[in-house]
């Protein structure tokens, strides 16, 4: 894969030795003065920063530039972001001329900010923002067009910086000529303390030489990764990169798996809402990557739901930490400084499951109940202390528990669910089981449940609708007969299962689980080529799934034979880490076969795992695969699964070039 971004090609060199950089200026020598004591970390970054990088809606587009960071400052007060707690308005790449003035100083571009820096800075400061710049630790910046970097400029560059008003500095690492990371960013860290200005210093260098053990001291954050793209791939390859370094973080030292990509068009609303809960779980910071003049209300009030910001900017600075992970169910639970739980229930998978968990998993002392806000339909109920609830395929339920002595003043927890997935074959009626569960300390009373489907389907019950009561762990179970109109065409459907029931105080309580019912068409018997089958779903790390040719990482067809070790495949699929296809074998199949590996379109890159799950249960898997590997056949027991998955994983070193092939593959049904 190329990188995410022109500017993250890692140019470097070796010609360079270290000495001679230090004798021709390649990189400041020593000071002989030791540099002023910096002010605590602490002080700088108690909590991850927040605010807005242009870089993930403009790259180096000429939409980039002056009017463009006054109007976010504007939009930051008149939206309600800067009371949310956004502060930071921050320039990336492309803000300078590509050459230094005759004495060496950085020059900002005329065509895009024609007042300077200096001016853009007094505008944010008066709207009581704060103004972050960009450059990199290398002889240019990332973009193409080869900017100035700082190496060899660390005081000079400062020095401006300070001089304009800058408040954070993103510091990359491209063009970096093979010097030591450690020395190049310290070489900044003190130029910067040099200056007298507090300004935070955020280390972009990709995670490469595992910042986390070594920059608590030189920075107030620290990439862990490589870049982020607006795709679900990278969200997720990203996310299980962060999630392991969780005792690194803490007051004034983050964590960063980059910025957000919420509002940028290339995920839904569902996943962009996973993206924000879980990047405030993982306390990362929050930097808002989409052009607000143009954002949509859905985007707006996911940026500025101030209770899972409280989540990120808890005083406490915790990072969380997995409970479980099992099938694509997630439980990220964070600790709070308040002694409560933030406890994010994250469904990987393209189908909607059942995420649960307690309050003893997460921590919390034993109680006699335990209040639980839901963090995005902002309402309180009480649990006995289980935690669950069905999450929609790439969804995110994020709770904050406390065992508070207050829970009995919320009326009763319940959970909605499906018995399994709901899969209606086309023109034959279905049955489909809701569940409604009371999970509540005190029970829910005079329940009723209700299925909704679309226009002109028919919804029977079959079963009892209404229950008098519910205690904790008691259930209303009710079958429905579901009908789609002759002829309906395969593909996904909005329902709706909608619970109403009284609190003991009489409260009227309501809730909702949206439901996607799937119309499909049962398997062929025999053997068939995986290519040539409709699949439920297909998710790719970069550019669609590809049918019998490699992943190209953009448009549709863009792809190659699929070749691995040498050998072509004429069927097959083609994606790109991470990635997940998933098919309906409706009972009907025992078996799926491929021969599996990295594509040679790549080179040497590129290393993957390829997983084979039936039903939530993985049923085959290989070890971490490299294009130095043949291909290597993969077989999976299937019988008796109603859904089969192929999944990709990027073997676990980020999504570098792994495109991987399931050359051959096939379904036996």
């Amino acid at each position: 894969m190329r990188h995410p971004r022109p500017r993250t090609h890692r140019i470097r060199t070796a010609a360079l030795l270290l000495t001679a950089l230090l004798t021709t200026g390649g990189i400041a020598a020593p000071a002989t003065a030791a540099p002023p004591p910096p002010a605590p970390a602490e002080d700088l970054a108690p909590t991850p920063p927040m605010g807005f990088n242009n870089w993930n809606s403009t790259h180096c587009r000429a939409e980039f530039n002056e009017d463009m960071v006054k109007g976010i400052a504007d939009l930051f007060v008149t939206e309600g972001l800067k009371d949310a707690g956004y502060q930071y308005v921050n320039l990336d790449d492309c803000w300078a001329l590509p050459e230094r003035n005759a004495d060496g100083k950085l020059v900002p571009d005329p065509a895009r900010f024609p007042h300077g820096i200096s001016a853009v800075a007094d505008y944010v400061h008066a709207k009581g923002l704060k103004l972050g710049i960009y450059t990199s630790a290398g002889t240019k910046t990332c973009d193409g067009a080869g900017f100035p970097g700082a190496l060899g400029h660390e005081a000079s560059d400062a020095r401006q910086f300070a001089d304009w008003g800058v408040d954070y500095l993103k510091y990359d690492n491209c063009n970096n000529q093979g010097v030591d990371a450690q020395q190049r960013y310290r070489a900044m860290r003190d130029a910067l303390r040099a200056t007298g200005r507090p300004i935070v210093y955020s280390i972009c260098e990709w995670g490469e030489n595992k910042p986390w053990e070594w920059a608590s001291d030189v920075g107030q954050l620290w990439r862990t990764t490589g870049d982020i793209s607006d795709n679900w791939g990278s969200m997720l390859s990203i996310l299980k990169q962060n999630l392991p370094l969780a005792p690194y973080a803490g007051p004034g030292h983050w964590n960063d798996p980059d910025m957000l990509e919420v509002g940028n068009g290339g995920m839904t609303d569902t996943e962009y809402r996973s993206h924000f809960s879980l990047w405030a779980v993982m306390a990362a910071p929050l930097l808002i990557g989409t052009d607000l003049r143009t954002a949509s209300p859905a985007t707006l009030d996911i940026l500025g739901n101030k209770e899972v910001i409280a989540v990120d900017q808890d005083p406490l600075g915790r990072q969380g930490t997995v409970v479980s992970s099992e099938g694509g169910r997630w439980v990220v639970a964070k600790e709070m400084a308040d002694g409560s739980r933030a406890v994010a229930l994250f469904n990987e998978s393209g189908t909607a499951q059942r995420v649960a968990t307690s309050a003893a998993a997460v921590g919390l002392p034993r109680a006699p109940g335990y209040t639980r806000r839901d963090l995005w339909q902002h309402r309180d109920t009480n649990t006995a202390g289980t935690i669950a609830a069905t999450v929609p395929a790439h969804g995110t339920v994020l709770l904050r528990v406390s065992a508070d002595g207050h829970w009995a003043e919320h009326p009763p927890a319940v959970e909605l669910g499906l018995d399994e997935a709901p899969f209606i074959e086309r023109d034959t009626p279905a049955t489909l089981t809701t569940t409604v569960t009371g999970l509540g300390r005190t029970p829910a009373r005079e329940v009723s449940a209700t299925l909704t489907g679309p226009d002109g389907w028919t919804v029977r019950a079959l079963s009892p609708t209404t229950a008098a009561g519910l205690p904790n762990g008691a259930s209303l179970r009710t079958r429905w007969r579901v009908t789609a109109p002759p002829g309906t065409p395969v593909g996904s459907y909005a329902f709706s299962l909608r619970v109403r029931y009284r609190s003991p105080a009489g409260e009227r309580v309501t809730g909702e689980l949206p439901v996607t019912a799937s119309v499909v068409v049962p398997p062929p018997a025999g053997t068939s080529y995986l290519s040539d089958l409709p699949w439920l779903s297909a998710v790719s790390g970069w550019g669609p799934v590809e049918r019998d040719t490699s992943n190209g990482e953009d448009a549709a067809g863009d792809g190659s034979p699929l070749t691995i070790g040498s050998t072509v495949y004429a069927k097959g699929l083609g994606v790109h880490a991470a990635s997940e296809v998933a098919y309906y074998t409706g009972r009907r199949c025992s078996k799926v076969t491929a021969e599996v590996g990295v594509d040679d379109e790549k080179g040497a890159k590129g290393s993957v795992a390829f997983e084979i799950w039936a039903d939530g249960v993985q049923a085959a898997s290989t070890g971490v695969l490299t294009n130095a590997d043949r291909a290597e056949p993969l077989t999976a027991d299937v019988t008796g699964a109603r859904v089969v998955r192929l999944v990709v994983t990027d073997g676990g070193d980020g999504v570098d070039s792994d495109h991987a092939d399931w050359a051959d593959a096939r379904l036996s049904c």
